[in-house]
């Protein structure tokens, strides 16, 4: 297929999208909406995943010592929880860096200040902070900080009490990856569901196209016009659906994802989605004007399959 010709099928799917300017506005509204939903369906899987994310990061659990406990001892004991398979890493906060955090978290305060210098001496333990690699994990190393290996030295203890991600935050955690979950299989039923109706509406548009144009395919054919050359431009119109659709889409997204930016980074998780929107925004137009095209042509070929037979 010649340059020529190739502007000549670009030619006449052009008119045809022009000459028909209402089914054809239908057709974009009504693909506007399914791009819209599958790009809503995106950002509320990606806000979601990083709201999960962060309760995820956010489970640890932390050791205190008493005052007394030997450093050797709480180094030792350091190296026994790091040998640990379920332990993802560890940090040592001796008693000097947990008095100077009191100081720097209590700076305001002057009253807290003053009951702390006049102790004469710190009162505050050294403390470890375990991260495991999963968050059903904390069981397991608590149980094995509990038992006398890790407890005694001797005949004296040397941990004052552990705080841990405990079972009922873990519950919250598997109800809220419950809900993600849930969330995106309704998204992709609705966004199905949009993706037949656009695809039954184009399809029903192209077929009114055809229709209006049965003499001048009668022409072509008479003139010696392959299949190929006389689908093409229906393929074209259809294709420009999506295209356009697509663009009015992301034009959508910008003002709506600036005006909602603060209040996602506020509310879910420190996600601002109109700084996602920004830095993602090459992979998103492949996406959504992508989709756009594959729909448009999708249901091009389907009608001129189906009814070019004239």
């Amino acid at each position: 297929m010649d340059w020529v010709t190739i502007k000549r099928i670009f030619r006449a799917g052009f008119l045809s999208f022009w000459r028909n300017g209402f089914v054809s506005f239908a057709s974009v509204l009504m693909m506007t909406f399914t791009l819209f939903t599958i790009l809503l369906a995106i950002f509320t899987g990606v806000i979601l995943d990083t709201t999960l994310q962060q309760f995820r990061d956010k489970a640890d659990m932390n050791v205190y010592f008493v005052t007394d406990a030997p450093e050797d001892q709480i180094l030792a004991l350091q190296k026994s929880v790091n040998a640990l398979p379920e332990v993802a890493s560890t940090e040592y906060v001796s008693q000097d860096d947990a008095l100077a955090n009191f100081r720097e978290l209590h700076q305001n305060d002057q009253l807290t200040l003053q009951a702390l210098d006049e102790l004469g001496t710190n009162p505050l333990g050294a403390m470890l902070n375990i991260k495991a690699k999963d968050i059903n994990s904390y069981s397991a190393i608590a149980t094995f900080l509990q038992g006398q290996e890790a407890l005694t030295q001797g005949q004296s203890q040397i941990i004052d009490k552990i705080n841990y991600f405990d079972q009922q935050h873990q519950d919250a955690i598997n109800r809220l990856s419950q809900i993600t979950g849930s969330a995106k299989l309704i998204g992709l039923a609705i966004i199905i569901i949009f993706v037949l109706i656009t695809i039954a509406i184009t399809f029903n548009t192209l077929r009114l196209t055809i229709y209006g144009s049965r003499e001048e395919i009668q022409v072509m054919r008479l003139v010696g016009a392959t299949q190929g050359y006389i689908r093409a431009p229906f393929i074209v119109e259809g294709i420009m659906y999506g295209l356009i659709a697509g663009i009015v889409t992301l034009m959508l997204f910008y003002p709506l994802t600036w005006w909602l930016g603060n209040v996602t980074a506020n509310f879910f998780g420190g996600i601002n989605i109109f700084s996602y929107y920004i830095s993602h925004f090459p992979v998103l137009f492949l996406i959504v004007v992508g989709s756009g095209v594959v729909l448009g042509a999708v249901a091009s070929s389907l009608a001129v399959r189906r009814y070019l037979k004239i």
